[in-house]
């Protein structure tokens, strides 16, 4: 049985409260991200890898089979992430509700946001940090967007029990 829009959002708010950090900073940025391509490569999936934390950029990889226009996208998707505070993938699903009170009209229409500077597809995830809150993105592009998505959870969720 596949789950409801808000069953959907639940679980995508559900991941932003279980995938936070007890701190985040340049070393666990760079791991983080060595720990995500490794996962890419692993698969053979060319995709870009993004991490920032405030604004700057502490990791980046463009892994082959990539284009510039998949920066593009990761800076799109991280700009909704840095504006609403949840996921690029949350976003998008949110505007896509049936419930919405947007469904008449788009993502960038409805928040009156430049198309070519924001998009809400899958790939990018707030870095937060418990007790704190947001302090960056991490993100994915490469990929159909619900694939970027479970990468960027995955590697994250994998990193974290690494931690543990």
């Amino acid at each position: 049985m596949s789950e409801t829009p808000n069953e959907n959002l639940d679980s995508l708010l559900a991941l932003e409260t279980e995938l936070q950090f007890d701190h985040f900073d340049h070393d666990i940025a760079w791991a983080l991200g060595c720990s995500i391509v490794e996962l890419a490569r692993s698969r053979s999936t060319g995709v870009v890898v993004n991490i920032r934390r405030n604004g700057q950029r502490l990791f980046h990889a463009a892994l082959a089979g990539t284009a510039a226009d998949n920066d593009d996208w990761i800076e799109r998707k991280s700009r909704v992430v840095d504006r609403f505070g949840h996921s690029s993938l949350y976003l998008g699903t949110l505007m896509a509700s049936a419930d919405s009170r947007f469904s008449e009209s788009t993502f960038e229409e409805s928040y009156r946001l430049d198309a070519s500077l924001f998009a809400a597809h899958g790939g990018a995830f707030p870095v937060i940090v418990r007790g704190t809150g947001m302090v960056g993105t991490i993100a994915v592009s490469g990929l159909p967007q619900l694939e970027d998505h479970a990468l960027v959870v995955e590697g994250v969720r994998r990193f974290l029990a690494s931690l543990a």
